[in-house]
């Protein structure tokens, strides 16, 4: 059975030119020239891919592109932005609304072509006669984010990881922190490239086997794809692609699996959070970091209202920082943790090149990252019940 391409824009024109296109390549394609109409239309027929203009009359394509991630039924429906807009902000626009890959016109055949085949295949639904989008197993990611820099982002995502596997779950933390990855380090591979190594493969060989060869398999059992601090890792350019590919290929190795997306959001950790089921948002409770964080959860809310939990890390002892209740009416979410100052135990830690909860168990910190690893497998388990 033919992929099902559904074709939004009010050019009727241009629907008919792209639908051409994509029919002599052997797409089923259905049409809608408004985004309400959309929207229907996405829910109702279930496409395996929305090509979606940006300039419509009762709603634009960033609007359109951001109501179908909110909806469970269309979040995971891969979407490619089509306009004649070509300044870099109106592109880096689209993928912060959700959009996977973005196209200007007018476009070539061949080019048209490539990219729908390419989104396809990433998202399982281009293979003859096999599994579509959303058949096959999948394991869970996390993502983790700090408001800012120097939260301890890089501490809770190895530590909550560390936390799974003491419970028996076969966890995986990578760090997409290119450039400045302190995960190599704190698991005594400081010259680990094995992010960089992944992402510098072409995008349709990233898989699970060709990625397992770079993962670092520490001691306790914990498995890792870490970047290094070397300053030619932050200069990679890497196709955004290619990261997503990563993300996807080890949700079929590990459950769950971590990801360190380092502080604030940009172009890139705009896009890779849309992959995660859920988020956890790293603050500090001062007002600095509490800012930016308000800033910051529209954009992660906007994939699922239960989808992103507050973290607050208290890095020094302080009679002046904001009280919890205070953060929680700030930031308008209940907190899912609180993480007392332990700078003693991450020194000895990191010394030992082993996660806190392995290397000192019976620390209070440690006890804090069991506590949320056991509550984010209960929200796990609430999103999926079966």
């Amino acid at each position: 059975m033919s992929n099902k391409i559904l074709i939004v824009d009010d050019d009727i024109d241009s629907l008919k030119l792209i639908g051409l296109m994509l029919q002599r390549q052997g797409y089923e394609v259905i049409a809608a020239s408004a985004g309400n109409q959309a929207l229907a239309k996405a829910t109702s027929e279930n496409p395996s891919l929305i090509i979606l203009d940006v300039m419509m009359p009762d709603m634009d394509g960033y609007e359109v592109c951001r109501r179908l991630r909110a909806n469970p039924d269309t979040k995971a429906i891969p979407i490619i932005m089509f306009t004649a807009k070509t300044l870099v902000d109106d592109k880096v626009a689209g993928f912060e609304a959700g959009a996977d890959d973005y196209l200007t016109k007018p476009t070539h055949p061949a080019e048209l072509a490539s990219r729908v085949k390419n989104i396809l295949a990433r998202s399982g639904a281009a293979i003859p006669n096999g599994p579509r989008r959303g058949d096959a197993p999948k394991g869970i990611s996390i993502g983790v984010i700090g408001a800012k820099g120097g939260v301890g982002t890089t501490t809770l995502a190895l530590n909550l990881a560390a936390a799974f596997v003491l419970a028996g779950q076969n966890s995986i933390v990578a760090d997409f922190r290119l450039g400045a990855g302190n995960l190599g380090h704190m698991l005594g591979f400081p010259n680990n490239t094995g992010m960089a190594n992944v992402l510098s493969k072409p995008t349709a060989d990233i898989r699970p086997p060709t990625i397992d060869t770079d993962l670092i398999n520490h001691q306790t059992g914990l498995r890792a794809l870490a970047c290094s601090t070397r300053t030619k890792e932050a200069l990679l350019n890497y196709p955004i692609d290619s990261a997503v590919g990563i993300i996807r290929a080890l949700r079929m190795m590990g459950r769950p699996v971590i990801f360190d997306l380092g502080p604030g959001l940009n172009a890139n950790s705009s896009r890779l959070q849309r992959e995660m089921d859920f988020v956890i948002l790293v603050v500090e409770p001062n007002p600095v970091a509490l800012s930016m964080a308000r800033e910051m959860l529209p954009d992660l809310d906007a994939s699922g209202n239960n989808r992103t939990h507050i973290v607050v890390v208290n890095r020094a002892q302080s009679n002046i920082q904001t009280p919890w209740h205070e953060v929680e009416q700030l930031l308008g979410k209940e907190l899912r943790a609180i993480f007392s100052a332990a700078h003693d135990h991450l020194f000895q830690s990191m010394r030992a090149a082993m996660p806190i909860v392995t290397h000192q168990p019976n620390a209070v910190i440690s006890t804090q990252f069991v506590k949320l690893a056991e509550d984010m497998n209960q929200q796990i388990r609430a999103a999926n019940p079966g």
